[in-house]
Parts: structure tokens; sequence; C-alpha cells
């Protein structure tokens, strides 16, 4: 079972201190909302973040959403062998059901998480068995609830692996965790990369989120010799 953590996401809804700005009123009025309940999306709110404190990763849903596609439609995934969490950039843990199928559509993704965020679970009268369940929380409280048996961070500042390497290392672990970045710029904090056993890089240039998130899942697949078995079923 591979656990793969997207670690300081942007993924929030609108901070307090930016519901008066007119672009941000603008924008409620449109959705017919209160901003308390919409995501901070950068594509509409660039001049309002401004003022946020690290605000170059922060609001950028669409990627969790790809990343997310990608992980949740593997051949790991379907196998059960993939746990998926989401941490924001606030703290709040998004655990991911295997069995979850998100909307391709961006906008109806957006509707979907910040229905998250209001009730904190999807479907939100479902008491058992959530699709996706919200909960505020650290990421040392995250790891140590997975109590992993070695944790791995992506960053282009790690020591220089390539992704076969570091996978090999992986797939000889029972229980193995993978930090990939969630935000589209910068480096993960401190807390973060005290986390990790090891901070590894595989490519010298900045790679998208979901671009890294499909070629470890791809390389572990191959690692544990995924696409064989799967083979073996139709012949």
């Amino acid at each position: 079972m591979l656990n793969l953590i997207l670690t300081e996401s942007a993924l929030e809804t609108i901070p307090e201190k930016l519901w008066k700005h007119p672009s941000i009123q603008k924008y409620a009025k449109l959705r017919r909302k209160h901003p308390r309940f919409l995501m901070l999306d950068r594509s509409y709110h660039h001049r309002a973040m401004k003022s946020l404190e690290q605000n170059a990763k922060r609001g950028r849903p669409d990627i969790v959403h790809f990343a997310l596609l990608e992980a949740l439609g593997s051949p790991l995934n379907k196998e059960r062998l993939l746990q998926v969490y989401v941490h924001t950039f606030n703290d709040y843990v998004i655990t991911v059901n295997p069995k979850t199928r998100l909307p391709r559509n961006y906008s109806r993704f957006v509707s979907l998480i910040e229905q998250l965020f209001e009730y904190g679970r999807i479907p939100p009268q479902q008491t058992e068995n959530a699709l996706l369940l919200l909960k505020r929380k650290t990421l040392p409280q995250l790891i140590r609830e997975i109590k992993p048996s070695y944790v791995m961070a992506f960053s282009r500042t790690g020591k220089p692996y390539t992704l076969e390497e570091a996978i090999s290392k992986l797939s000889r672990e029972n229980k193995p965790v993978v930090i990939v970045g969630g935000f589209p710029h910068g480096h993960f904090s401190n807390i973060t990369a005290r986390l990790a056993n090891d901070v590894v890089s595989i490519d010298p240039e900045m790679l998208e989120t979901w671009t890294v998130t499909s070629r470890i899942i791809y390389e572990y697949e191959r690692a544990i010799l995924l696409p064989n078995k799967r083979l073996s079923k139709i012949i």
C-alpha cells in the first residue's frame, strides 16, 4: 500500500481578511455565496491575494484537481493499493476514499470542495464511508496516524535520484509514504522537510505536481509488477 500526500496544497476557502476586498465582493455576488464558502482562486482573486502571507503558494485548486484525477484513475488505486491524502496550506487534511470519482469539470470540482469545507464530508448526510472527509490536522499529526515505515519527499532541492532508484527504495517498504507539493511555487516548509527520511530530486527543473504524481504511481506499479498481475487476469 502506497500512501500519497499532496502537501501544503494551495486549497483553501477565502481568508477573512480578504472578504471586503472589491474583487472578492464582486465574485461572491456572482456566485451568490458568502466569501467564507468560496475557494480562493488566483484566476479570480489575484489582486486581492497580494496582501496574503506566502501568496505565491496559495489559491490554486486546479493543482489538486489534476493530481487527484491522475491518482484516482490509476491501476494502483483500482487495485486498492493507494491511499491519497490532501494536506492544505492552512493545515486541513482531506482523506480521499479510493472509490471516489471526482468531477472532470473544474467548476464542478470547485463546487464539490466548497461543499466539503462547509460540511466536512462528502456526501454531507452520509455518516459512514465518506468519499471525502475533511479534518483540521497538521502534517505531523497525519504522519503519526499513518505510522509509515518510510517517508520520501519529492523536491527540486533534494538529493538527486533517478525516479527508478527512488521508487525501488520505496517498493521495499511495507508502509511507505510519498510527499508531493500541492503548490505552484516555492519549497516545502522546514516542518515538512524534517518529516521525511529522504528528500529527493528526480529532475533539475520544476515539474508540475500532477506530472510527479503520475510518474511516481506508474513507477511504483512497475516496481511491484502490477501491470503483469493485471494483464494476467485477461490472458
